[in-house]
């Protein structure tokens, strides 16, 4: 599940730092936040509000191991699910500037096995289509069944889900997709397509963002990784991100809770770029911050033209069957991997086991959100999570008139 299951239907009106706030308007903001979390369906969660320049408030609440009584701050890390996918898009977006692809490119021009969509074999799938969610490739059942691996064998006290395989099932992410989407894969099948033309129809994707990473790895001769660190992680100072447990300080790692109080063990993702970075609200806040200095023209890790690119949106009334504008769907419209909302807001949400997220920015005002929560999320948890999120829009104008 690389979505979140929260809909927010709600219709409410290169040096990065830490601006210094009013602290009235900082401390009210911590004591309502402190208030929600008492309600006890959310372990533990990081918040940051962020404009252009600043990251204006962030902070974490409740606990990233509750055992230990470990606090969860803005500096804890943990796997932000489908919020990764805008990595793509910006990594796609460097490539193209490095001219190593470009964006109407067919796959195929990049792959070491073919991807077609059976019932139109003659319909080439570009890079475009990945990025916007039209190839017309479809999330498998195999994706579900085996791309989740256990980090540990052994997971004493912890819950394992029952489709969580055991670390020797890992596969390299090559070839998980082929096994997937090649004809001669082992899990292949037609149904993974949709029987609509490349290009013609919306199918939110895991897959195709993983194969988009793909191509993107052939296309420059580094590994996904390695381009993200290069071009994207150590421009904005991210030093508490990476893809893998190896690339972080497990210290700092959040624990995963299946409940408020039921640890989940932890897990991998075989297609680790769909939903896999681990990172802090600290270090995503200073993402935002630069996708919104991009959106005004003033980004420092793509050029104008690239950001004009990212967010413009890609797909029309024709490529859906239906539409829900509210405030933060971020399937309204595409950019390249990035969610476009009818509403003024850009960015995109995620949901793991035992992750949700959001993040948005508001394109009028220039400010934006990101809520990461470490907790599998039931019906009264699902409340909570919408009312930090309102909570955090209450305060984002206040905050940034403030410094």
């Amino acid at each position: 599940m690389k979505k979140t299951i929260i809909t927010l239907t709600l219709s409410i009106s290169l040096n990065f730092g830490f601006c210094q706030i009013n602290n009235t308007t900082s401390n009210k903001l911590t004591q309502e936040l402190e208030n929600i979390y008492s309600r006890d369906h959310i372990t533990g969660f990081s918040v940051a509000i962020v404009d252009q320049k600043n990251i204006l408030f962030t902070k974490g609440f409740g606990y990233s191991d509750i055992k230990k009584k470990l606090e969860y701050t803005e500096n804890t890390i943990q796997n932000i699910a489908s919020i990764s996918k805008t990595f793509i898009g910006i990594a796609l977006l460097k490539a193209q500037e490095l001219n190593k692809l470009k964006l109407d490119d067919p796959i195929n021009k990049y792959l070491s096995f073919q991807v077609t969509n059976p019932y139109f074999p003659n319909h080439e799938i570009t890079i475009r289509q990945l990025a916007t969610h039209t190839s017309s490739i479809k999330d498998a059942s195999s994706y579900e069944k085996y791309g989740y691996i256990l980090k540990e064998r052994n997971n004493d006290g912890t819950k394992v889900n029952r489709n969580f395989r055991l670390p020797s099932e890992m596969l390299a992410q090559n070839t998980f997709l082929k096994q997937i989407l090649s004809i001669d894969g082992k899990w292949y099948k037609k149904g993974s397509f949709l029987k609509n033309i490349p290009g013609e129809k919306f199918e939110y994707s895991n897959i195709a963002a993983g194969l988009a990473a793909l191509v993107l790895e052939n296309a420059t001769g580094k590994s996904f990784s390695e381009f993200t660190n290069e071009y994207i992680f150590k421009p904005l100072t991210m030093s508490n991100t990476g893809w893998s447990f190896n690339e972080v300080n497990i210290l700092k790692h959040s624990k995963l809770y299946a409940s408020a109080e039921t640890e989940l063990a932890f897990y991998l993702l075989v297609n680790y770029p769909d939903g896999g970075l681990i990172t802090s609200s600290s270090d995503l806040g200073k993402y935002l911050s630069e996708l919104i200095a991009g959106f005004n023209g003033k980004g420092k890790i793509l050029n104008k033209k690239s950001y004009d690119e990212l967010f413009t949106p890609q797909l029309t009334e024709g490529h859906f069957e239906e539409r829900n504008d509210s405030a933060y769907n971020d399937e309204y419209n595409m950019g390249i991997f990035m969610g476009i909302s009818a509403q003024n807001q850009i960015g995109h949400t995620g949901g793991d086991p035992g992750v949700a997220t959001h993040m948005f920015f508001n394109t009028k005002t220039g400010v934006g959100k990101i809520l990461i929560v470490n907790t599998d999320l039931n019906k009264e948890g699902v409340k909570e999570f919408i009312d930090i999120w309102k909570k955090l829009e209450e305060y984002e104008n206040e905050l940034k008139n403030s410094r």
